[in-house]
C-alpha cells in the first residue's frame, strides 16, 4: 500500500474528494481499519473515556498517548496517523517542543491541539521546526469545565464569526489541517470553503473535506450515548466491522454520511 501523506490530503482536498477517518488506539483496530481502505487515523485523547474509562479526556497523559501511538503505527504502517497533545501538555512553547517530539517519534505523522488564538505563538513554532499541526476547534473537549460541558458551539451570529476569524487565523499560523466538532453545519461550510487546507468535521454536517468519528461509536458499542451526529454503522451492516468500516468510507466518498439528521 502506497503512504498516505499530508500532500495526499491536500490534494483530496484540491480536488474535491471526500475522505473517512477513524480514531484507533490499539494494534489489531489498526490493521483492520487500514485493510479496509481507512486513510487516516487518529490517537484521540477520547482513549480517555473509551479505554481508560473516565468522563473526560482530561486525565490523559502524554505517555498514554505516546503508548497507544506506538501499537496504532505498528498495526497501521502506511496510512497517515495523527496523536493528540493531552490536556495541558503543550501550554509553553517548550513544553509544546519536547511532548510533540515524543508523538512524533513515537509514530505520529502530524500532532493535534485545541484551541484558537491562544496558540498562535505555539504553533508558529512548532511550525518552524517542520511539526505538521492540526487544529481543533469548535466544542474542545479539553475545554469541557470551561464551555460547562458538551455542547453545540457557534450558534449566535457573534459565537460563528469567532469560530470562522480562529480557523482562519489557525491557518495562518500554520496548522496544515482542521478539526470541527459540534458545529452548525453551515458554519463548517463557510470555513471549509475560506480555508485551503484540509478540514475534518465530526458533529459538523456533510460539508468538510474528510469525517472522523470514534470508533466505538460507528460501531455502536459505546453504551448511555445517543449523539445526534453518530450513525451505528455496524448495526446497518449485518454486524460485520469489516463491512461497517467499507460502508463508513463509501459513504463519506459519496456525501451520504452525514445526512441532515446526523448534522446541527
Amino acid at each position: 500500500m502506497e503512504n498516505i501523506n499530508i500532500s495526499t490530503l491536500q490534494n483530496w482536498k484540491n480536488e474535491k474528494i471526500k475522505f473517512a477517518a477513524i480514531t484507533a488506539y490499539d494494534f489489531s483496530f489498526a490493521k483492520l481499519f487500514a485493510k479496509q481502505g481507512i486513510p487516516v487515523i487518529l490517537v484521540g485523547d477520547s482513549l480517555g473515556m473509551t479505554i481508560q474509562g473516565h468522563n473526560s479526556t482530561i486525565p490523559v497523559t502524554i505517555q498514554n498517548i505516546e503508548y497507544h501511538t506506538k501499537a496504532v503505527r505498528k498495526g497501521a504502517p502506511h496510512i497517515f496517523l495523527i496523536s493528540d497533545l493531552p490536556f495541558m501538555s503543550y501550554c509553553q512553547i517548550n513544553q509544546a517542543l519536547k511532548n510533540t517530539a515524543k508523538i512524533i517519534q513515537s509514530g505520529a505523522n502530524m500532532i493535534k491541539i485545541e484551541g484558537g488564538k491562544n496558540l498562535i505563538n505555539i504553533i508558529k513554532e512548532l511550525s518552524n521546526q517542520s511539526i505538521l499541526i492540526c487544529g481543533h476547534i469548535g466544542l474542545t473537549p479539553q475545554y469541557t469545565n470551561y464551555l460547562s460541558g458538551y455542547k453545540i458551539q457557534g450558534k449566535t451570529e457573534k459565537d460563528a464569526n469567532k469560530i470562522v476569524e480562529e480557523a482562519l487565523s489557525l491557518e495562518d499560523a500554520g496548522v496544515k489541517m482542521l478539526v470541527l466538532e459540534c458545529i452548525p453545519a453551515k458554519l463548517s461550510r463557510i470555513i471549509t470553503q475560506r480555508l485551503s487546507i484540509p478540514v475534518i468535521g465530526i458533529g459538523a454536517g456533510r460539508y468538510t473535506d474528510g469525517q472522523i468519528l470514534v470508533m466505538q461509536d460507528l460501531l455502536g458499542i459505546t453504551e448511555g450515548k445517543n449523539l445526534k451526529f453518530v450513525k451505528n454503522f455496524l448495526f446497518y451492516n449485518g454486524g460485520s466491522i469489516q463491512n461497517a468500516i467499507k460502508a463508513y468510507i463509501n459513504e463519506v466518498k459519496q456525501g451520504i454520511f452525514p445526512s441532515d439528521k446526523h448534522s446541527f
